[in-house]
Protein backbone atom coordinates (compact mmCIF):
# COMPACT_ATOMS: atom_id res chain seq x y z
CA UNK A 1 0.00 0.00 0.00
CA UNK A 2 2.75 2.35 1.19
CA UNK A 3 4.23 1.50 -2.36
CA UNK A 4 0.76 2.49 -4.41
CA UNK A 5 0.58 5.59 -2.73
CA UNK A 6 4.17 6.58 -2.95
CA UNK A 7 3.80 5.59 -7.16
CA UNK A 8 0.64 8.02 -7.09
CA UNK A 9 2.16 10.53 -5.48
CA UNK A 10 5.33 10.78 -7.94
CA UNK A 11 3.24 10.10 -10.83
CA UNK A 12 1.06 13.30 -9.19
CA UNK A 13 4.67 15.43 -9.08
CA UNK A 14 5.40 14.34 -12.06
CA UNK A 15 2.43 15.65 -14.09
CA UNK A 16 2.71 19.19 -12.05
CA UNK A 17 6.31 19.46 -13.54
CA UNK A 18 5.34 18.51 -16.85
CA UNK A 19 2.21 21.08 -16.87
CA UNK A 20 4.30 23.83 -15.37
CA UNK A 21 7.15 23.43 -17.86
CA UNK A 22 4.54 23.01 -20.61
CA UNK A 23 3.15 26.35 -19.30
CA UNK A 24 6.33 28.01 -19.46
CA UNK A 25 7.34 27.04 -22.48
CA UNK A 26 3.38 28.51 -23.76
CA UNK A 27 4.15 31.59 -22.47
CA UNK A 28 7.61 32.07 -24.17
CA UNK A 29 6.24 31.30 -27.46
CA UNK A 30 3.80 33.67 -26.43
CA UNK A 31 5.85 36.81 -25.89
CA UNK A 32 7.84 35.92 -28.72
CA UNK A 33 5.31 36.22 -30.92
CA UNK A 34 3.60 39.29 -29.04
CA UNK A 35 7.47 40.96 -29.57
CA UNK A 36 6.98 39.75 -33.70
CA UNK A 37 3.63 41.23 -34.00
CA UNK A 38 4.77 44.53 -32.37
CA UNK A 39 7.71 44.92 -34.50
CA UNK A 40 6.03 44.02 -37.50
CA UNK A 41 3.14 46.56 -36.63
CA UNK A 42 6.03 49.25 -35.63
CA UNK A 43 7.42 49.07 -39.28
CA UNK A 44 4.16 49.36 -41.08
CA UNK A 45 3.16 52.74 -38.68
CA UNK A 46 6.34 53.83 -39.58
CA UNK A 47 6.05 53.14 -43.26
CA UNK A 48 2.59 54.37 -42.94
CA UNK A 49 4.14 57.50 -42.09
CA UNK A 50 6.81 57.82 -44.52
CA UNK A 51 3.67 57.25 -47.55
CA UNK A 52 1.62 60.04 -45.70
CA UNK A 53 4.63 62.45 -45.61
CA UNK A 54 5.33 61.87 -49.38
CA UNK A 55 1.58 62.47 -50.06
CA UNK A 56 1.33 65.54 -47.98
CA UNK A 57 4.25 66.54 -50.15
CA UNK A 58 2.99 65.85 -53.43
CA UNK A 59 -0.62 67.98 -52.57
CA UNK A 60 1.51 70.77 -51.23
CA UNK A 61 3.16 70.08 -55.00
CA UNK A 62 0.27 70.34 -56.69
CA UNK A 63 -1.33 73.13 -54.58
CA UNK A 64 1.11 75.33 -55.69
CA UNK A 65 0.95 74.41 -59.11
CA UNK A 66 -2.70 75.21 -58.99
CA UNK A 67 -1.98 78.21 -57.71
CA UNK A 68 0.67 79.13 -60.36
CA UNK A 69 -1.84 78.68 -62.62
CA UNK A 70 -4.72 80.45 -61.62
CA UNK A 71 -2.96 83.27 -61.32
CA UNK A 72 -1.44 83.07 -64.62
CA UNK A 73 -4.91 82.68 -66.15
CA UNK A 74 -6.02 85.79 -64.18
CA UNK A 75 -3.36 87.88 -65.31
CA UNK A 76 -3.95 87.04 -68.95
CA UNK A 77 -7.77 87.77 -68.59
CA UNK A 78 -6.95 90.75 -67.05
CA UNK A 79 -4.92 91.55 -70.00
CA UNK A 80 -7.53 90.75 -72.25
CA UNK A 81 -10.14 93.27 -70.12
CA UNK A 82 -7.58 96.34 -70.14
CA UNK A 83 -7.81 95.61 -74.31
CA UNK A 84 -11.57 95.09 -74.19
CA UNK A 85 -11.98 98.32 -72.31
CA UNK A 86 -9.03 100.32 -74.78
CA UNK A 87 -11.87 99.54 -77.84
CA UNK A 88 -14.56 100.62 -75.73
CA UNK A 89 -13.38 103.85 -75.57
CA UNK A 90 -12.01 104.19 -78.94
CA UNK A 91 -15.98 103.41 -80.46
CA UNK A 92 -17.34 105.72 -77.55
CA UNK A 93 -14.71 109.07 -79.13
CA UNK A 94 -15.85 107.48 -82.43
CA UNK A 95 -19.15 107.36 -82.02
CA UNK A 96 -19.80 110.60 -80.29
CA UNK A 97 -17.97 112.22 -83.12
CA UNK A 98 -19.89 110.97 -85.59
CA UNK A 99 -23.03 111.93 -83.40
CA UNK A 100 -21.49 115.64 -83.29
CA UNK A 101 -20.87 115.25 -87.33
CA UNK A 102 -24.76 114.08 -88.06
CA UNK A 103 -26.25 116.84 -85.86
CA UNK A 104 -24.18 119.51 -87.91
CA UNK A 105 -25.50 117.54 -91.09
CA UNK A 106 -29.19 117.93 -89.51
CA UNK A 107 -28.68 121.35 -89.09
CA UNK A 108 -27.50 122.11 -92.90
CA UNK A 109 -29.89 120.13 -94.09
CA UNK A 110 -33.23 121.80 -92.36
CA UNK A 111 -31.38 125.04 -93.71
CA UNK A 112 -31.26 123.92 -96.93
CA UNK A 113 -34.80 122.35 -96.78
CA UNK A 114 -36.07 126.17 -95.86
CA UNK A 115 -34.11 127.39 -98.74
CA UNK A 116 -35.58 124.90 -101.28
CA UNK A 117 -39.23 125.66 -100.17
CA UNK A 118 -38.64 129.41 -100.40
CA UNK A 119 -37.18 128.75 -103.72
CA UNK A 120 -39.97 126.62 -104.59
CA UNK A 121 -42.45 129.15 -103.37
CA UNK A 122 -40.75 131.84 -106.19
CA UNK A 123 -40.79 129.56 -109.04
CA UNK A 124 -44.76 128.78 -108.27
CA UNK A 125 -44.90 132.08 -108.50
CA UNK A 126 -42.86 132.45 -111.64
CA UNK A 127 -44.77 129.59 -113.40
CA UNK A 128 -48.10 131.52 -112.71
CA UNK A 129 -47.19 134.49 -114.12
CA UNK A 130 -45.91 133.23 -117.18
CA UNK A 131 -49.00 130.64 -117.45
CA UNK A 132 -51.18 133.87 -117.13
CA UNK A 133 -49.35 135.96 -119.65
CA UNK A 134 -49.33 133.05 -121.83
CA UNK A 135 -53.09 132.52 -121.71
CA UNK A 136 -53.56 136.35 -122.35
CA UNK A 137 -51.62 136.22 -124.80
CA UNK A 138 -52.74 133.05 -126.78
CA UNK A 139 -56.40 133.39 -125.92
CA UNK A 140 -56.30 129.77 -124.75
CA UNK A 141 -56.80 128.22 -121.41
CA UNK A 142 -54.26 125.14 -120.22
CA UNK A 143 -56.17 122.16 -121.26
CA UNK A 144 -57.20 124.09 -124.54
CA UNK A 145 -54.10 124.05 -125.45
CA UNK A 146 -52.79 120.50 -124.89
CA UNK A 147 -56.11 119.46 -126.65
CA UNK A 148 -55.16 121.51 -129.57
CA UNK A 149 -51.62 120.00 -129.32
CA UNK A 150 -52.67 116.45 -129.26
CA UNK A 151 -54.94 116.61 -132.25
CA UNK A 152 -52.56 119.06 -134.52
CA UNK A 153 -50.03 115.82 -133.57
CA UNK A 154 -52.83 113.14 -134.11
CA UNK A 155 -53.76 114.43 -137.51
CA UNK A 156 -49.88 114.79 -138.26
CA UNK A 157 -49.30 110.82 -137.48
CA UNK A 158 -52.68 109.43 -138.51
CA UNK A 159 -51.62 108.45 -141.90
CA UNK A 160 -48.29 107.32 -140.96
CA UNK A 161 -50.30 105.02 -137.99
CA UNK A 162 -52.93 103.69 -140.48
CA UNK A 163 -49.91 102.92 -143.24
CA UNK A 164 -48.22 101.09 -139.79
CA UNK A 165 -51.35 99.41 -138.73
CA UNK A 166 -52.03 97.66 -142.32
CA UNK A 167 -48.23 96.72 -142.74
CA UNK A 168 -48.22 95.35 -139.23
CA UNK A 169 -51.77 93.35 -139.59
CA UNK A 170 -50.38 91.69 -143.06
CA UNK A 171 -47.45 91.20 -141.57
CA UNK A 172 -48.66 89.05 -138.65
CA UNK A 173 -51.66 87.92 -141.38
CA UNK A 174 -48.80 86.48 -143.42
CA UNK A 175 -47.31 84.97 -140.50
CA UNK A 176 -50.11 83.56 -139.10
CA UNK A 177 -50.25 81.66 -142.66
CA UNK A 178 -47.47 80.72 -142.70
CA UNK A 179 -47.19 79.02 -139.33
CA UNK A 180 -50.59 77.55 -139.41
CA UNK A 181 -49.51 75.98 -142.87
CA UNK A 182 -46.45 74.55 -141.31
CA UNK A 183 -48.28 73.20 -138.28
CA UNK A 184 -50.93 71.31 -140.50
CA UNK A 185 -48.32 69.98 -142.82
CA UNK A 186 -46.42 69.01 -139.38
CA UNK A 187 -49.75 66.91 -138.03
CA UNK A 188 -50.64 64.87 -141.71
CA UNK A 189 -47.08 64.09 -141.63
CA UNK A 190 -47.26 62.62 -138.05
CA UNK A 191 -49.84 60.66 -139.03
CA UNK A 192 -49.57 59.73 -143.06
CA UNK A 193 -51.94 56.72 -142.78
CA UNK A 194 -53.62 55.25 -146.01
CA UNK A 195 -56.77 56.25 -147.43
CA UNK A 196 -58.75 53.29 -148.71
CA UNK A 197 -62.31 53.18 -150.50
CA UNK A 198 -64.75 50.78 -148.56
CA UNK A 199 -66.90 48.71 -151.59
CA UNK A 200 -70.22 47.67 -152.05
CA UNK A 201 -69.90 43.98 -152.67
CA UNK A 202 -67.78 41.19 -151.08
CA UNK A 203 -66.12 38.04 -153.01
CA UNK A 204 -66.67 34.69 -151.37
CA UNK A 205 -64.69 31.90 -152.66
CA UNK A 206 -65.92 27.99 -152.78
CA UNK A 207 -64.34 25.00 -153.34
CA UNK A 208 -66.54 24.47 -156.81
CA UNK A 209 -69.32 25.48 -158.69
CA UNK A 210 -71.48 22.73 -157.75
CA UNK A 211 -71.88 24.37 -154.36
CA UNK A 212 -73.90 27.13 -156.67
CA UNK A 213 -76.92 24.66 -156.73
CA UNK A 214 -76.48 24.07 -153.40
CA UNK A 215 -76.45 27.61 -152.26
CA UNK A 216 -79.30 28.40 -154.17
CA UNK A 217 -81.37 25.32 -153.26
CA UNK A 218 -84.43 23.52 -154.64
CA UNK A 219 -86.64 26.08 -156.21
CA UNK A 220 -84.04 29.21 -154.55
CA UNK A 221 -85.56 27.96 -150.83
CA UNK A 222 -81.42 28.11 -149.75
CA UNK A 223 -80.75 31.76 -151.16
CA UNK A 224 -84.17 33.09 -150.17
CA UNK A 225 -83.91 32.54 -146.76
CA UNK A 226 -80.18 33.54 -146.94
CA UNK A 227 -80.66 37.07 -148.36
CA UNK A 228 -84.02 37.37 -145.55
CA UNK A 229 -81.72 36.99 -143.01
CA UNK A 230 -78.98 38.62 -143.84
CA UNK A 231 -80.61 41.69 -145.57
CA UNK A 232 -77.77 41.20 -148.57
CA UNK A 233 -78.21 40.52 -152.26
CA UNK A 234 -76.49 37.53 -153.03
CA UNK A 235 -75.38 36.73 -156.49
CA UNK A 236 -74.47 33.62 -158.32
CA UNK A 237 -73.16 34.19 -161.64
CA UNK A 238 -71.20 32.55 -164.14
CA UNK A 239 -67.56 33.67 -162.46
CA UNK A 240 -65.91 30.43 -161.21
CA UNK A 241 -65.11 29.72 -157.84
CA UNK A 242 -66.44 32.78 -156.22
CA UNK A 243 -69.89 34.30 -155.35
CA UNK A 244 -70.43 37.63 -154.77
CA UNK A 245 -73.07 38.94 -151.86
CA UNK A 246 -73.77 43.15 -151.97
CA UNK A 247 -75.37 45.73 -150.13
CA UNK A 248 -74.40 48.59 -148.79
CA UNK A 249 -74.74 48.05 -145.23
CA UNK A 250 -71.27 47.04 -143.84
CA UNK A 251 -72.19 44.94 -141.11
CA UNK A 252 -74.88 42.91 -142.65
CA UNK A 253 -72.32 42.10 -145.32
CA UNK A 254 -69.76 40.99 -142.77
CA UNK A 255 -72.85 38.74 -141.38
CA UNK A 256 -73.35 37.58 -144.44
CA UNK A 257 -69.68 36.80 -145.48
CA UNK A 258 -69.00 35.13 -142.08
CA UNK A 259 -71.81 32.72 -142.42
CA UNK A 260 -72.07 32.20 -146.09
CA UNK A 261 -67.94 30.90 -145.47
CA UNK A 262 -69.05 28.51 -142.52
CA UNK A 263 -71.83 27.37 -144.67
CA UNK A 264 -69.51 26.37 -147.40
CA UNK A 265 -67.20 25.09 -145.38
CA UNK A 266 -69.58 23.17 -143.72
CA UNK A 267 -71.40 21.69 -146.53
CA UNK A 268 -74.67 21.54 -144.60
CA UNK A 269 -77.42 24.37 -146.23
CA UNK A 270 -80.63 24.15 -145.59
CA UNK A 271 -83.08 26.73 -143.83
CA UNK A 272 -82.93 25.45 -140.45
CA UNK A 273 -78.72 25.29 -140.59
CA UNK A 274 -78.63 28.95 -142.29
CA UNK A 275 -80.85 30.16 -139.52
CA UNK A 276 -78.35 29.32 -136.89
CA UNK A 277 -75.07 30.12 -139.03
CA UNK A 278 -76.54 33.57 -139.57
CA UNK A 279 -77.54 33.91 -135.94
CA UNK A 280 -73.96 32.78 -134.43
CA UNK A 281 -72.18 34.87 -136.71
CA UNK A 282 -74.56 38.23 -135.76
CA UNK A 283 -73.51 37.20 -132.03
CA UNK A 284 -69.79 36.86 -133.26
CA UNK A 285 -70.20 40.40 -135.31
CA UNK A 286 -71.49 41.48 -131.71
CA UNK A 287 -68.59 40.66 -129.71
CA UNK A 288 -66.45 41.78 -132.60
CA UNK A 289 -67.92 45.60 -132.41
CA UNK A 290 -66.94 45.69 -128.86
CA UNK A 291 -63.59 44.57 -129.70
CA UNK A 292 -62.91 47.03 -132.21
CA UNK A 293 -64.32 50.06 -130.17
CA UNK A 294 -61.67 49.14 -127.52
CA UNK A 295 -58.38 48.38 -129.73
CA UNK A 296 -59.40 52.02 -131.41
CA UNK A 297 -59.64 53.56 -128.09
CA UNK A 298 -56.36 52.19 -127.29
CA UNK A 299 -54.71 52.88 -130.65
CA UNK A 300 -55.77 56.33 -130.38
CA UNK A 301 -54.70 56.99 -126.42
CA UNK A 302 -57.87 57.61 -125.24
CA UNK A 303 -58.82 55.62 -121.71
CA UNK A 304 -61.81 55.57 -119.59
CA UNK A 305 -64.32 55.59 -122.22
CA UNK A 306 -68.01 53.69 -120.73
CA UNK A 307 -68.10 49.88 -122.23
CA UNK A 308 -71.28 51.05 -123.67
CA UNK A 309 -69.86 53.75 -126.03
CA UNK A 310 -67.16 51.55 -127.30
CA UNK A 311 -70.06 49.12 -128.85
CA UNK A 312 -71.00 52.26 -130.41
CA UNK A 313 -67.45 53.26 -131.85
CA UNK A 314 -66.89 49.87 -132.77
CA UNK A 315 -69.96 50.09 -134.86
CA UNK A 316 -67.98 52.92 -137.03
CA UNK A 317 -65.76 50.41 -138.24
CA UNK A 318 -69.02 49.25 -140.37
CA UNK A 319 -69.98 52.96 -141.53
CA UNK A 320 -68.63 54.74 -143.88
CA UNK A 321 -68.67 58.84 -144.96
CA UNK A 322 -68.21 59.68 -148.27
CA UNK A 323 -66.26 56.22 -149.19
CA UNK A 324 -64.03 56.66 -146.05
CA UNK A 325 -64.48 54.04 -142.80
CA UNK A 326 -65.57 56.46 -140.23
CA UNK A 327 -63.67 54.32 -137.27
CA UNK A 328 -60.43 55.12 -139.32
CA UNK A 329 -61.16 58.53 -140.30
CA UNK A 330 -62.47 59.23 -136.10
CA UNK A 331 -58.95 57.52 -135.41
CA UNK A 332 -56.97 60.04 -137.98
CA UNK A 333 -59.00 62.83 -136.37
CA UNK A 334 -57.88 62.18 -132.85
CA UNK A 335 -54.09 62.23 -133.98
CA UNK A 336 -54.52 65.32 -135.97
CA UNK A 337 -55.94 66.98 -133.53
CA UNK A 338 -53.46 65.63 -130.68
CA UNK A 339 -50.64 66.77 -133.02
CA UNK A 340 -52.11 70.64 -133.62
CA UNK A 341 -52.90 70.76 -130.17
CA UNK A 342 -49.09 70.25 -128.62
CA UNK A 343 -48.45 73.11 -131.17
CA UNK A 344 -51.12 75.40 -130.00
CA UNK A 345 -50.90 75.16 -126.77
CA UNK A 346 -54.44 73.36 -126.14
CA UNK A 347 -55.53 70.36 -124.30
CA UNK A 348 -54.36 67.59 -126.23
CA UNK A 349 -55.98 65.15 -124.22
CA UNK A 350 -59.08 66.74 -124.62
CA UNK A 351 -58.67 67.11 -128.17
CA UNK A 352 -57.71 63.54 -128.77
CA UNK A 353 -60.47 61.87 -126.86
CA UNK A 354 -63.17 64.62 -129.07
CA UNK A 355 -61.52 63.62 -132.22
CA UNK A 356 -62.51 60.15 -131.64
CA UNK A 357 -66.06 60.39 -130.66
CA UNK A 358 -66.44 63.42 -133.16
CA UNK A 359 -68.98 61.08 -135.29
CA UNK A 360 -70.05 58.94 -133.07
CA UNK A 361 -73.44 60.10 -133.84
CA UNK A 362 -72.95 58.41 -137.38
CA UNK A 363 -73.30 55.00 -135.60
CA UNK A 364 -76.60 56.01 -134.59
CA UNK A 365 -77.75 58.67 -137.72
CA UNK A 366 -79.84 55.59 -139.59
CA UNK A 367 -81.89 55.04 -136.65
CA UNK A 368 -82.24 58.94 -135.74
CA UNK A 369 -83.43 61.91 -137.61
CA UNK A 370 -80.64 64.20 -136.72
CA UNK A 371 -77.69 65.70 -138.42
CA UNK A 372 -74.87 63.61 -136.67
CA UNK A 373 -73.27 66.11 -134.48
CA UNK A 374 -76.08 66.58 -132.59
CA UNK A 375 -76.70 62.98 -131.95
CA UNK A 376 -73.26 62.40 -131.00
CA UNK A 377 -73.96 65.33 -128.00
CA UNK A 378 -77.09 63.54 -127.31
CA UNK A 379 -75.23 60.12 -126.59
CA UNK A 380 -72.17 61.65 -124.67
CA UNK A 381 -74.12 63.92 -122.28
CA UNK A 382 -75.73 60.41 -121.48
CA UNK A 383 -72.94 59.19 -120.64
CA UNK A 384 -71.96 61.83 -118.21
CA UNK A 385 -68.88 62.90 -120.41
CA UNK A 386 -67.34 66.68 -119.60
CA UNK A 387 -68.67 69.64 -121.04
CA UNK A 388 -66.23 70.40 -123.19
CA UNK A 389 -65.89 67.05 -124.84
CA UNK A 390 -69.58 67.27 -125.95
CA UNK A 391 -69.10 71.24 -127.34
CA UNK A 392 -66.43 69.67 -129.26
CA UNK A 393 -68.23 67.45 -130.69
CA UNK A 394 -71.47 69.25 -131.40
CA UNK A 395 -69.97 71.82 -133.18
CA UNK A 396 -67.49 69.96 -135.34
CA UNK A 397 -69.44 70.92 -138.50
CA UNK A 398 -70.59 74.41 -137.89
CA UNK A 399 -74.31 72.84 -136.23
CA UNK A 400 -72.97 75.52 -133.84
CA UNK A 401 -70.78 78.54 -132.93
CA UNK A 402 -66.84 77.11 -131.92
CA UNK A 403 -66.73 78.55 -128.48
CA UNK A 404 -62.97 76.92 -127.09
CA UNK A 405 -60.13 76.51 -129.10
CA UNK A 406 -60.50 72.39 -128.65
CA UNK A 407 -63.62 72.81 -130.83
CA UNK A 408 -62.03 74.80 -133.56
CA UNK A 409 -59.00 72.54 -133.45
CA UNK A 410 -61.29 69.60 -134.13
CA UNK A 411 -62.85 71.60 -137.05
CA UNK A 412 -59.80 71.71 -138.79
CA UNK A 413 -58.61 67.94 -137.85
CA UNK A 414 -61.99 67.06 -139.61
CA UNK A 415 -61.79 69.16 -142.37
CA UNK A 416 -57.96 68.11 -143.09
CA UNK A 417 -58.90 64.29 -142.72
CA UNK A 418 -62.06 64.92 -145.13
CA UNK A 419 -59.82 66.68 -147.78
CA UNK A 420 -56.87 64.16 -148.48
CA UNK A 421 -56.38 62.81 -151.96
CA UNK A 422 -58.85 59.72 -151.81
CA UNK A 423 -60.42 60.46 -148.65
CA UNK A 424 -63.64 62.03 -150.22
CA UNK A 425 -66.10 60.08 -152.80
CA UNK A 426 -69.37 61.83 -152.87
CA UNK A 427 -71.39 59.86 -155.44
CA UNK A 428 -70.41 56.56 -152.96
CA UNK A 429 -72.04 58.57 -150.41
CA UNK A 430 -75.11 59.34 -152.05
CA UNK A 431 -75.61 55.75 -153.31
CA UNK A 432 -75.67 54.80 -149.54
CA UNK A 433 -77.70 57.27 -148.51
CA UNK A 434 -80.18 57.15 -151.49
CA UNK A 435 -80.66 53.13 -150.19
CA UNK A 436 -81.00 53.98 -146.52
CA UNK A 437 -83.66 56.55 -148.12
CA UNK A 438 -85.33 53.07 -149.43
CA UNK A 439 -85.18 51.06 -146.28
CA UNK A 440 -86.45 54.07 -144.67
CA UNK A 441 -89.89 54.46 -146.19
CA UNK A 442 -90.79 50.64 -146.69
CA UNK A 443 -90.50 50.35 -142.74
CA UNK A 444 -92.71 53.74 -142.48
CA UNK A 445 -95.53 51.15 -142.93
CA UNK A 446 -97.66 49.78 -140.11
CA UNK A 447 -96.70 45.79 -140.11
CA UNK A 448 -92.98 46.28 -141.79
CA UNK A 449 -90.89 43.41 -140.05
CA UNK A 450 -87.96 44.49 -141.89
CA UNK A 451 -86.72 45.91 -145.14
CA UNK A 452 -83.80 45.23 -147.40
CA UNK A 453 -82.46 47.63 -150.70
CA UNK A 454 -80.42 45.57 -152.74
CA UNK A 455 -79.36 45.20 -155.95
CA UNK A 456 -77.60 48.53 -156.06
CA UNK A 457 -80.95 50.08 -155.29
CA UNK A 458 -82.72 48.71 -158.07
CA UNK A 459 -84.87 46.56 -155.72
CA UNK A 460 -86.58 46.49 -152.32
CA UNK A 461 -87.43 43.71 -150.19
CA UNK A 462 -89.81 44.15 -147.83
CA UNK A 463 -91.16 41.56 -145.09
CA UNK A 464 -94.25 41.39 -143.27
CA UNK A 465 -95.67 40.06 -140.19
CA UNK A 466 -97.96 37.23 -141.41
CA UNK A 467 -100.23 37.84 -138.06
CA UNK A 468 -101.03 41.51 -139.17
CA UNK A 469 -100.89 41.74 -143.03
CA UNK A 470 -102.90 38.95 -144.65
CA UNK A 471 -102.41 38.71 -148.47
CA UNK A 472 -104.78 41.33 -149.65
CA UNK A 473 -103.36 43.78 -147.32
CA UNK A 474 -99.41 43.12 -148.70
CA UNK A 475 -100.67 43.16 -152.71
CA UNK A 476 -102.09 46.63 -151.01
CA UNK A 477 -98.96 47.80 -149.51
CA UNK A 478 -96.58 46.46 -152.62
CA UNK A 479 -98.30 49.35 -154.18
CA UNK A 480 -98.59 51.80 -151.41
CA UNK A 481 -94.53 51.57 -151.15
CA UNK A 482 -93.97 52.02 -154.29
CA UNK A 483 -96.13 55.23 -154.79
CA UNK A 484 -94.22 56.39 -151.88
CA UNK A 485 -91.14 55.90 -153.44
CA UNK A 486 -92.01 57.71 -155.99
CA UNK A 487 -93.53 60.65 -154.36
CA UNK A 488 -90.36 61.39 -152.20
CA UNK A 489 -87.29 59.86 -153.46
CA UNK A 490 -85.08 61.17 -156.57
CA UNK A 491 -83.48 58.49 -158.80
CA UNK A 492 -83.05 57.02 -162.27
CA UNK A 493 -84.81 54.22 -163.27
CA UNK A 494 -87.02 51.96 -161.82
CA UNK A 495 -86.99 50.46 -158.29
CA UNK A 496 -88.93 46.92 -157.90
CA UNK A 497 -91.08 46.53 -154.17
CA UNK A 498 -91.79 42.82 -153.48
CA UNK A 499 -93.74 42.17 -150.20
CA UNK A 500 -93.22 38.89 -148.92
CA UNK A 501 -95.16 37.26 -146.68
CA UNK A 502 -94.17 34.37 -145.16
CA UNK A 503 -96.12 31.69 -143.04
CA UNK A 504 -93.85 28.88 -141.37
CA UNK A 505 -95.30 26.47 -138.95
CA UNK A 506 -92.87 24.03 -137.20
CA UNK A 507 -93.23 21.17 -135.01
CA UNK A 508 -90.86 19.01 -132.94
CA UNK A 509 -90.88 14.62 -132.78
CA UNK A 510 -89.95 12.95 -130.04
Amino acid sequence: MPEISTLLLLGLVGLLGGAAGGYQIRSKKLREEEARVSEKTRHELQEANSRSKELLFDAKNEALRIQEEAKKEEREKRVQLDKMEKRIETKEETLDKQLREAEKTKTELESKVVAVRSLKEEVQKLYEQQKGQLERVASLSKDEARELLLKKVEEEAKEDLIAQIRKTEKDLHDEAELRARSMIVDAIQKYAAETTMESTATIVNIPNDEMKGRIIGREGRNINTFEELTGIDVIVDDTPGSIVISGFDLVRRYVAKIALERLVEDGRIHPARIEEVVKKAKEEVTQLIRELGEKAAFEAGVVGLPVELLKLLGRLKFRTSYGQNVLKHSMEVAFLAASLATDLGADGALCRKAGLLHDIGKAMDHEIQMPHSLIGRDILKKFGLPRELVHCVEAHEGDCFAETIEAKIIQVANRISESRPGANKENLENFVKRLREIETVANSFEGVRKSYAVQAGRQVRVFVEPSVIDDLQAAKMVHRIAAQIEDQLQYQGEIKVDVIREIRVEDVAK
